[in-house]
């Protein structure tokens, strides 16, 4: 799951971006104003960068694990018991189109197009399946502490101190 030409450069920008909070966690603003944490609150901004990086590398390996897959133009919609195909969806778009050619005023054809193109994009977007790559147990405890433990430390970072939820 993990292969090195990913964890490597994950790795570097690591380790650049806790060097820089480091190196950056006592500088001010300016000489009047105190820098404060993340959106200006009291929480911290360390945990708000070590959050974003958990959230976003947590993220980035979820989806690098989801296969996208499509089934287009077998059978999309049923009408009267009859399979509609994609193919079916192109004659009344062609039947529109024409129209609107013809006379571009013709509230008609603009239907007809207008009604196949949604009905098409409706149609690729059901067609989608998503399947998650075969992965070990252990992967996706990482994945999903990474994600979770991620956006836990972003919004609590976020939050004053003091607040007691």
């Amino acid at each position: 799951m993990f292969s090195a030409d990913i964890m490597l450069p994950v790795s570097i920008f690591i380790i650049c971006a806790m060097a820089a909070l480091w190196f950056f966690k006592d500088s001010k603003l300016s000489t009047n104003m105190e820098f404060k944490g993340a959106g200006g609150s009291e929480g911290g901004i360390i945990r708000y960068f070590v959050g974003l990086l958990m959230f976003i590398g947590g993220l980035y390996l979820l989806l690098r694990s989801i296969h996208v897959m499509n089934f287009w133009g077998h059978g999309m919609f049923r009408f009267g018991g009859y399979d509609i195909t994609t193919g079916y969806l192109l004659i009344p778009f062609m039947f529109g189109v024409g129209m609107i050619f013809y006379n571009s005023q013709n509230w008609l054809g603009w239907i007809l197009s207008g009604g196949a193109l949604v009905a098409l994009i409706f149609g690729v977007i059901t067609s989608v399946q998503l399947t998650l790559n075969g992965m070990s147990a252990f992967d996706l405890l990482i994945i999903l502490t990474l994600t979770v433990g991620g956006l836990g430390l972003l919004l609590s970072s976020l939050r004053r101190r003091d607040s007691s939820f």
